[in-house]
């Protein structure tokens, strides 16, 4: 079975579907790998070091892809790739069903059997292929780092012979994967840390990494896996009139809350940032599912009024190193999953395998693919 890894050319994406060290794992379960040629240059993974895993490394994306029976990637494929596909192939990725409606269907109408990691069930059995948690764990480390670099001012408390520094406040919305870290980078960091999440069953979490959860009178708002639901509007009206004065004590604000396949919630108004200090930070981690604050602009950061509103893009792209390893380890053991003895074997009666399947047999398959499909119509 040939498993093929092409160069991501998505814009600002430098993270790479394989790395040696786990490559070296699939070629030991009899898997013949092989690699586009600078497929890992952007995290720094020279092309040698593939070869001394036992990897091929083949120049171009034609030459590698025209006999793959198996492809990872990071992002989904271009509609120029989908091309290159061999019709009954395998491919596992992020492919965005909500936003990339053409590129499914081109998909599947070119037979290919895709996989998305998003739609990847949330059982303890597939904790290991989570590949949405391993990269919101970067972004939420991260986050903290940006905001800090950019806030004039100690995140620690200081004593100084010239007197003592309060530590810097930082309120972190959203107690998921990146939020938890963004919670406990700050705290490493010395800020006094408070954080809020419209599901009440977190604050123990947050409150075991030293962070202050506030509680506002609101009902809890948890959906399908554990994630955040959709809120209606009049939910995130109340929301934001009790938020408001949390964000207009804080330093740095880092927002979090996404609920996948939907618009990000907006949850810091233009008129929470404008009664925030001169000098303080924001980072939306939402930025690319429109934002969860009202001014961020997507991949720009921005000034408004002395607040900088970082409104970054693909920030695990940004660690590439660190969250090629880990996405490596995810997407290899999904593909693990769905091999037996050396060859794709597709059990649909199995929770892993039909939870994060798009593309059949020339159709798209998945249930929640098609509702994002039809939503984003």
């Amino acid at each position: 079975m040939k498993v093929a890894i092409p160069k991501e050319r998505a814009a600002e994406e430098r993270r790479v579907a394989l790395v040696p060290d786990t490559a070296a794992k699939l070629v030991a379960a009899k898997l013949e790998v092989s690699v586009e040629s600078g497929a890992g240059t952007g995290s720094f993974v020279p092309d040698a070091a593939y070869e001394s895993s036992g990897v091929k490394v083949i120049k171009s994306a034609e030459a590698l892809l025209e006999d793959a029976d198996a492809v990872l990637k990071v992002q989904a494929p271009a509609a120029n790739e989908v091309g290159l596909l061999k019709s009954g192939s395998v491919l596992i990725s992020f492919l965005q069903p909500a936003t990339q409606g053409e590129i499914v269907n081109a998909l599947a109408k070119r037979g290919v059997t895709a996989f998305s990691l998003e739609l990847l069930p949330r059982i303890s059995r597939a904790q290991s292929m989570d590949a949405l948690s391993s990269q919101a764990s970067a972004s939420g480390y991260k986050a903290v780092l940006m905001a800090a670099g950019r806030l004039g001012k100690f995140f620690p408390m200081m004593m100084t012979a010239a007197g003592t520094v309060a530590p810097a406040r930082v309120l972190v919305m959203g107690a998921g994967v990146a939020g938890l870290q963004a919670i406990a980078t700050a705290r490493r960091l010395g800020a006094v840390v408070s954080a809020y999440d419209v599901r009440p069953a977190v604050k123990e979490e947050v409150s075991s990494l030293g962070a202050t959860f506030i509680e506002l009178a609101l009902e809890a708002q948890v959906g399908e896996g554990g994630y955040a639901r959709e809120q209606s509007e009049d939910f995130l009206r109340k929301q934001r009139e009790l938020i408001g004065e949390h964000v207009a004590k804080s330093d740095v604000v880092i927002t979090t809350a996404a609920i996948p396949g939907r618009r990000a919630p907006v949850l810091v108004t233009a008129e929470m940032v404008k009664g925030m200090r001169p000098g303080s930070v924001i980072v939306d981690l939402a930025a690319e599912t429109g934002g969860n604050v009202e001014l961020t602009q997507e991949g720009k950061e921005i000034d408004v009024g002395g607040v900088t509103i970082f409104g970054t893009r693909n920030v695990p792209s940004t660690m590439p190193l660190a969250t090629s390893q880990l996405y490596a380890r995810n997407v290899a053991n999904l593909l693990l999953h769905l091999v037996k003895d050396g060859a794709i074997n597709l059990d649909f009666q199995d929770e892993i395998t039909k939870g994060s399947c798009v593309t059949h047999g020339g159709e798209v398959v998945n249930e929640r693919a098609k509702q994002l499909l039809a939503a984003a119509n």
